[in-house]
């Protein structure tokens, strides 16, 4: 998947939307624009197509759009070619070089999606993380960092983490398993403080923080890697919002996955999960109680 798939996904079915409400085929719009109906559904499609922006303007003009629909197609077009061919578009992209080469996708899609539902088996995600909690992880990770990238890792966690508490259209789900409180990452003293911290995000009223408990018993989660499911808002008022994506992440590498029936089964997943999961306020309870064993 690459930087610009989901500007271009989006583009794609904007265009599509205006063509069919306006009453236009493929074949109409090619013509009207000089490219063939090919490519026109290429575009479409999310497909990367040779078509000039003015060539996108005559196409809104063919298809009556209005200033609002015209502005946002243009919009989305010089997002796709911004990520496309400049490496400074997009905030995150100034700590690129401190960062995992798929972590410019994962930021696209964080701060593009209205949703975000995570299930965790051993750490917790960067957006509930304090910065002892993360210093231990970078250091781990990478014994020879210098305290500079640390500082810049730090600093663009706490940018994503704003987010949480400025963006009342972003819902943040996590669901995790008991083993991630236990761990001890940092030590007993980074524990006590980020559990304690966990306790406190999780009662934004945007956020989501459930414990799966070990006394639980057997449940999807054993069998299912740690995963993040994106979901998108619709790109105007009763259109389809954008699919799905799940991003799957391993000690080597990253995929992000965008077929249907492999996001039915994750969203499968996290409907187990949650069945089996305590509530919001019994994991405040129980983070809070793990957080004094660590203090003591």
């Amino acid at each position: 998947m690459s930087g610009s798939t989901l500007p271009r996904r989006a583009l794609g079915r904007l265009l599509r939307d205006l063509r069919i409400d306006a009453g236009k085929s493929r074949l109409a719009a090619g013509l009207a624009i000089e490219v063939s109906k090919q490519t026109v559904g290429r575009v479409e499609d999310g497909i990367p197509a040779r078509v000039s922006t003015a060539q996108f303007k005559d196409l809104l003009n063919f298809y009556g759009a209005d200033q609002d629909s015209s502005a946002e197609v243009l919009g989305l077009l010089q997002e796709v070619r911004a990520i496309k061919g400049d490496p400074s578009s997009g905030w995150w992209r100034a700590y690129s070089d401190v960062v995992n080469p798929h972590f410019d996708h994962f930021m696209s899609l964080e701060q593009a999606c209205s949703r975000l539902t995570g299930f965790h088996l051993t750490l917790l995600p960067g957006l509930l993380q304090t910065p002892a909690y993360r210093r231990w992880i970078m250091s781990t990770t990478d014994p020879y960092i210098s305290a500079v990238d640390i500082d810049r890792h730090l600093e663009l966690i706490s940018r994503r983490q704003q987010r949480l508490a400025e963006d009342p259209d972003f819902s943040l789900e996590v669901l995790l398993s008991e083993s991630v409180l236990r761990h001890q990452v940092g030590g007993r003293g980074t524990m006590a403080e980020q559990l304690l911290h966990l306790a406190d995000i999780g009662s934004l009223p945007n956020v989501s923080i459930r414990v799966i408990p070990f006394d639980a018993g057997a449940h999807i989660g054993l069998v299912v890697q740690s995963f993040t499911l994106f979901e998108f808002p619709s790109l105007r008022a009763s259109r389809t919002a954008e699919p799905p994506v799940v991003f799957v992440e391993g000690f080597t590498g990253a995929l992000f996955l965008e077929d249907e029936g492999v996001i039915e089964r994750h969203k499968t997943a996290v409907a187990a999960l949650r069945e089996v999961a305590l509530s919001d306020d019994a994991t405040r309870g129980l983070v809070q109680k793990i957080a004094k064993e660590y203090a003591s």
